[in-house]
């Protein structure tokens, strides 16, 4: 059998509302129903290349800090880019955005970096604005799920 493959989920949470997202997001890529997608739940700050380079696919997860990403995660692509630069081979990946503005500040600054690596973003992206809602916890967690079983079912 082949080895699973592994979904990275990175994020960086300051007040808890991002961390809120992310429990979600991984809950949904955890799916019980999802055979052959390990899940690896890492901060930004634990996350490392090694992580890069094991993960198949990759779900990035940020709180709009100054109308851009936090810099926790801008501080891990700064880590991690020039590091695998050449060994990334056009993963999906997808992002969601804790806000207090609009989010689009920091998913323009996150595609822009993660177009570099190359990474294909598969997934529309999930923003919460503001406190974050029942509703943004169910797109997160249809977030992961999408993700993880289009990778499970080879899409991705």
């Amino acid at each position: 059998m082949d080895r699973p493959k592994t979904l990275l989920i990175v994020y960086h949470s300051g007040s808890g509302r991002t961390g809120a997202l992310a429990e979600a997001v991984r809950r949904g890529a955890s799916h019980e129903d999802v055979e052959t997608v390990e899940v690896r739940f890492k901060t930004a700050f634990e996350a490392g290349p090694q992580d890069l380079l094991d993960a198949d696919g990759v779900i990035f997860g940020t709180p709009e800090n100054f109308g851009y990403m936090s810099g926790a995660l801008k501080d891990f692509f700064d880590r991690t880019f020039y590091v695998v630069e050449g060994q990334i081979k056009n993963p999906p990946y997808a992002i969601f955005v804790c806000a207090g503005n609009d989010g689009t500040g920091a998913l323009t600054a996150i595609r822009r970096i993660v177009r570099g690596f190359p990474m294909n973003e598969v997934q529309e992206a999930v923003i919460a604005r503001g406190d974050v809602t029942d509703e943004d916890l169910e797109k997160a967690e249809a977030l992961g799920a999408a993700l993880a079983f289009g990778m499970d079912a080879g899409v991705y």
